[in-house]
């Protein structure tokens, strides 16, 4: 059993980062959840006791001041001490760049844990979430404001560690991330990506299937394509100005990569847009 107060979301106006959901629960003793797979990213912090999370084949004793990352569709399991059962926040969130934000804490795949000195300001945060629940314009806004600010805190405490190899290849990511968000439009090509970051393209695939799970191409497409289709939602650009705004220089290529990703050629897509905004 566990002592909750939650916030639930549905539906955000954000998109590179937004909150879902966010709480606070004070367990019984030997309190459990799992094993089970959650559909977004989510941080629990541990205001006071103890407890034991488990992720893959990775077991960690955890206490007050500390802190674990779930990650979509990763099978995890977590248990509150016999003794002295803890009480902990979570926030639950997602966005396109959530795992980017992530990795500014020294959070990823490899690194579940973290801890942070400023536990009254991240519960105030939380508590200041739960009490904003009218969901508003204003509130939504405010709400986004918050998760920013949590972030924030737990920056502060962001590990400095020497630079090893693994967060050497973090670094390379995140420039190349960088680089293709501000130029994707430019019609870019992974040779010009490497060139910037200052590796071979042989090193940058090997980075970025490992971090991304997707090669530096698919990534630069991916994005290419999401911006594509806001673009056919939101204006009334031809299909030539939209293929020529994400990089593509030939609308042949261009309608051939959004079918391919879509299952229907631009134009289509923007028919079915605009039917679902006048019904």
């Amino acid at each position: 059993m566990e002592d909750a107060h939650v916030l639930q979301l549905t539906g955000s106006k954000f998109r590179d980062l937004y909150l879902c959901f966010c709480g606070v629960s004070e367990c019984e003793p030997c309190h459990s959840f799992g094993p089970a797979v959650r559909p977004s990213y989510i941080l629990h912090y541990i205001l006071s006791g103890k407890g034991m999370y488990k992720v893959g084949d990775r077991k960690y004793k955890l206490m007050e001041g500390q802190g674990f990352l779930i990650e979509p569709e990763a099978v995890t399991f977590y248990q509150a001490d016999e003794k002295e059962p803890w009480t902990y926040l979570w926030i639950g969130f997602a966005g396109t760049h959530a795992g980017l934000f992530l990795q500014d804490l020294g959070l990823n795949s490899n690194q579940h844990i973290f801890q942070s000195r400023y536990k009254e300001e991240l519960k105030g945060i939380v508590s200041q979430m739960l009490e904003n629940d009218t969901f508003s314009l204003t509130h939504q806004f405010y709400l986004q404001s918050l998760l920013y600010e949590f972030f924030a805190v737990l920056t502060r405490d962001a590990q400095t560690e020497a630079v090893t190899e693994e967060n050497r290849d973090s670094v390379y990511v995140k420039k190349a991330v960088n680089f293709i968000q501000n130029n994707y439009f430019r019609g870019i090509g992974v040779s010009e990506i490497a060139e910037h970051v200052g590796v071979s393209r042989s090193y940058l695939y090997k980075v970025f299937t490992k971090n991304l799970k997707a090669s530096p191409k698919d990534f630069l497409t991916r994005l290419r394509l999401v911006r594509a289709r806001e673009l056919l939602e939101i204006t009334e650009l031809s299909v030539e100005g939209v293929a020529m705004s994400c990089g593509y220089h030939d609308v042949l290529v261009f309608s051939k990569a959004f079918k391919q990703e879509m299952g229907m050629p631009p134009s289509h897509y923007r028919k079915i847009c605009v039917r679902k905004h006048f019904d």
